[in-house]
């Protein structure tokens, strides 16, 4: 640690965008990476060592200012937790993963990332468990082959990257620009919330995420397709005229609809798109939240085929991967009063908080006040934990070319959990994709509030039927 501390200081306001996530309970991105080889713990200390001088945020705590406004510091920042687990099966990774993500993050002292190793000398799993407000999914990806890099080699010198600029108004594309009315209401928005605001910390954020946790269980299923399988994914979608992307999206989408029946939720889905290339001052394979994504439409037409729903999809899809459409949100964001959305999670989980909490009656009463908050969640259509209004989310890393064997050790695969800004509860479930060393791995992300395990294994194995189709 005392070569990171070395490093030059550094200081920044958390951008707007960024501080969508602040203090939020399940805004956490996993990438879970699967290693042969032995690794010990010198290895990893190492590595995470070296990582953490690559990767600025990685360095970084939050604190706030007098106004409430929080910022990236170096100074006095704690090490990164690193836990080392005895590997007992194959699946051990995800009941790991379910409970590590419940422990609340300790913004004000250290880097809001985790490192957990579940260690075998033949086969282990690295989990690194991020919260969204330093990372997007991609993040995770550069970060876990770097981890691989230093663990393969332990004496590779670190080259350091940039100090990434994020999403900020002046660095978004220039084709892209807010409405004049949208803009006047953000604003009046903002002004008539800061006449009275309700302002968060540490505490608050502590007692949200023993109650969302408490009251919600993310499940999870893992879909890992062999190499064979995923080249002949890849060929049939090309023979088809579709993406993996496009296919991965409709098989989900069909397969809830065909399972759960006709809901009028099924037919939103919403697509994430990484948006690094498309800035300004791209963000190359720096940490950071740098994503997008695409609203849409599509309900599943059960009289014709699956690969032509695909093509229709395909089809929907294609003129909507633009500046504008990509955006849209993040602009809006960008003018909005972020306090407001930092406050959106305590709208609607804060009613949640046990009366013995220490911050209940200051939770409880927000939760339940009708103001500006209230009103952007209603806006969003969601002001309910009851029911979810979309019906997949989408997030595919694509294929990651990186190296599969690092010194002694082989990368087997990842496997990513994309986190998101809202609960759970409000999207049916939530897909996560990459592609690394040949083989496609999905991980299906599920609030059983939203749609049971049984339902769930269910529009798994539908989907998997759609894509092995002829």
């Amino acid at each position: 640690m005392s070569e990171t501390k070395q490093l030059i200081k550094f200081e920044r306001r958390v951008s707007p965008l960024e501080r969508i996530f602040t203090r939020s309970p399940y805004g956490i991105v996993t990438m879970v990476a699967r290693i042969k080889g032995n690794i010990t713990e010198t290895m990893i200390t190492n590595a995470v060592s070296k990582v953490q001088q690559r990767h600025l945020p990685l360095r970084v705590r939050i604190q706030e200012d007098a106004d409430h406004n929080p910022w990236f510091t170096m100074d006095g920042v704690k090490e990164i937790p690193i836990t080392i687990i005895p590997r007992k099966a194959d699946g051990q990774w995800i009941e790991v993963l379910k409970e590590e993500r419940k422990k609340p993050f300790e913004f004000e002292e250290r880097p809001a990332i985790r490192f957990i190793l579940i260690q075998s000398q033949a086969v282990s799993e690295l989990l690194i468990i991020c919260h969204h407000i330093i990372c997007d999914g991609m993040s995770l990806a550069y970060l876990a082959r770097d981890m691989m890099s230093h663990l393969g080699d332990p004496t590779k010198e670190v080259e350091i990257l940039p100090d990434p600029v994020p999403m900020y108004k002046d660095n978004l594309p220039q084709d892209v620009s807010i409405n004049r009315i949208v803009k006047y209401f953000v604003n009046r928005m903002g002004k008539k919330w800061l006449k009275n605001p309700t302002f968060f910390d540490q505490e608050d954020y502590e007692n949200l995420n023993e109650a969302y946790w408490t009251n919600f269980n993310h499940q999870m299923i893992s879909v890992e397709l062999s190499e064979a399988q995923t080249s002949a994914l890849v060929d049939r979608c090309r023979k088809e005229g579709v993406t993996v992307n496009t296919a991965l999206a409709a098989a989900f989408t069909g397969a809830q609809y065909l399972i759960q029946g006709d809901k009028s939720n099924h037919s939103s889905m919403i697509i994430a798109g990484d948006l690094r290339k498309r800035l300004p001052k791209p963000a190359g394979e720096s940490m950071g939240y740098f994503a997008g994504g695409i609203s849409l439409k599509f309900k599943y037409n059960k009289k014709i085929s699956f690969w032509e729903n695909g093509r229709k999809l395909h089809e929907k899809l294609k003129p909507l991967y633009t500046n504008k459409n990509l955006f849209k949100e993040p602009l809006t964001w960008c003018y909005l009063e972020p306090s407001i959305m930092e406050s959106l999670g305590f709208k609607m989980v804060g009613g949640l908080v046990p009366s013995d909490s220490s911050r209940y009656e200051k939770l409880s009463t927000f939760s339940k006040q009708d103001d500006v908050v209230t009103s952007v969640l209603k806006r969003g259509n969601i002001d309910s934990l009851d029911k979810p209004s979309l019906g997949t989310a989408v997030t595919n890393l694509t294929r990651m070319n990186f190296p599969r064997t690092y010194g002694t050790l082989e990368l087997d695969r990842l496997i990513m959990s994309p986190g998101g800004a809202f609960p759970l509860t409000t999207i049916n479930f939530n897909l996560g994709a990459v592609t690394c060393a040949g083989k496609l791995s999905l991980l299906l992300e599920y609030s059983e509030v939203a749609v049971d395990s049984k339902t769930m294994e269910k529009i798994k194995e539908k989907a998997l039927e759609f894509l092995s189709t002829d």
